[in-house]
């Protein structure tokens, strides 16, 4: 009851100092209003940044390792010159793993072709992210269908001319009709659309999208393109591992021993495959994004300082103000403590009140459309806003409160 009856006591004082000169407490808050406004705004935009880039990246898949030729390398001075002459992965290579491996819970093959052309009769659509697959494709990576079906494994195995094509690519070649059953073309050749892929919007950076993707079978993709040698298109094998493999670590140790096995390398001979990894991607916007949130600390920093040393300044007064009451209260027998927690808890909930000023403005900036981004506050965010506003406070009203838990009642009350 005497901690309710203070926190009370604390919220009174609090709004009275706030009432009492209100054009004074705004302007000593606002520092603080300004300071959780910038660090919580960056948070915000990295946060929204972060998760709109990692739903770009979705199409990498999650669990997911795959074998290439080329290897996943963000530096300046790309080494091609060292993978250049390396093989790419076969169909062979891919039932030998398919036949040898057990610590992947499914695997497939797939060639991929940028820039295709797509007719249906008069229309046609460029840029149209062409991939063959093998019949697993599905359960490696997410492929959600709003309407028709999936490849049968015997359309696979035949090498069937059968379509699965994105949301855009329905919309441009069939705006008024249902696309299922319908031939396109490509290079030439009829394919049958049996399925269309859930629309997936726009994403915050230019990754290949289901939306603008056309799968085909794998081994019917061979016959428009060459696939499998040194210098066609490359196929990629992708392989998806248990939830327990924590990193993936054993999937991977385990397919670089069954290639190494399979192309008759050496104990010394370095690998002539890569191993790539979409977490590589989510490490380097990781990187990034942490760069960007100390940034947003320091800038924000400043402005708390000047925001703290304003609500220290309003203590200081209050306690200068209200000194004669207490020492009515400790000459009635009011502890050190409890008067030093009257002032801590009302300097605690004036910053609080700047805090949550900082908050309703990065809360109305996430109404503002930013292109294909949208800003969200969340909950972490608003934790974190209101756990520094609480510092502030408590930092900047312990010199005050000190001072006036510690005043002697009968010069107190003689003031």
């Amino acid at each position: 009851m005497i901690f309710i009856k203070l926190v009370a006591e604390s919220l009174v004082f609090a709004w009275q100092a706030l009432k009492a000169n209100v054009l004074r407490t705004v302007l000593s808050l606002l520092g603080v209003t300004i300071g959780i406004f910038a660090i919580i705004t960056v948070f915000t935009v990295v946060d929204s940044l972060e998760r709109s880039i990692r739903d770009s990246l979705s199409f990498l898949g999650d669990q997911v390792i795959r074998v290439e030729k080329w290897p996943w390398i963000f530096e300046d001075n790309y080494p091609w010159w060292k993978y250049y002459k390396r093989p790419q992965p076969t169909l062979t290579e891919f039932e030998f793993l398919q036949d040898n491996i057990t610590l992947a819970s499914s695997l497939t093959i797939f060639a991929e072709r940028g820039n295709a052309l797509i007719q249906h009769e008069s229309s046609s659509m460029n840029d149209v992210q062409l991939i063959g697959v093998s019949f697993e494709y599905n359960q490696v990576y997410d492929t959600p269908l709003t309407y028709g079906r999936y490849f049968s494994s015997r359309e696979i195995d035949q090498a069937r001319n059968v379509a699965l094509i994105g949301y855009e690519i329905a919309q441009t070649l069939f705006p008024y009709s249902n696309p299922l059953g319908k031939e396109i073309k490509i290079k030439g050749l009829k394919y049958v659309v049996v399925g269309v892929f859930e629309e997936q919007g726009e994403n915050i950076i230019e990754t290949p999208s289901l939306d603008a993707t056309c799968l085909i079978p794998y081994n019917s993709f061979l016959k428009l393109y060459a696939s499998g040698s040194r210098f066609g298109i490359g196929s990629t094998i992708g392989l998806r591992g248990f939830e327990n493999d924590e990193g993936l670590i054993e999937l991977e140790n385990e397919v670089i021993g069954l290639m190494r096995s399979r192309r008759g390398l050496r104990p010394l001979e370095e690998e002539n495959f890569a191993i790539n990894r979409p977490e590589a991607f989510a490490e380097v916007v990781s990187n990034i994004f942490d760069v960007i949130g100390i940034a947003g600390w320091i800038i924000g920093s400043f402005s708390i300082l000047v925001g703290g040393f304003g609500i220290a300044n309003i203590m200081f007064v209050s306690v200068k103000e209200r000194t004669n009451i207490i020492g009515i209260q400790k000459a009635l027998g009011a502890k050190n403590h409890f008067i030093l927690f009257q002032f801590l808890f009302e300097s605690i909930f004036l910053s609080l009140i700047g805090g949550l000023a900082g908050l309703l403005l990065v809360y109305l900036i996430t109404f503002i459309q930013l292109g294909s981004l949208t800003l969200l506050l969340t909950p972490k965010n608003i934790i974190l806003g209101l756990t520094v506003s609480c510092l502030v406070g408590i930092v900047s009203g312990l010199i005050p409160a000190l001072v006036a838990s510690r005043m002697d009642p009968v010069e107190a009350i003689r003031s």
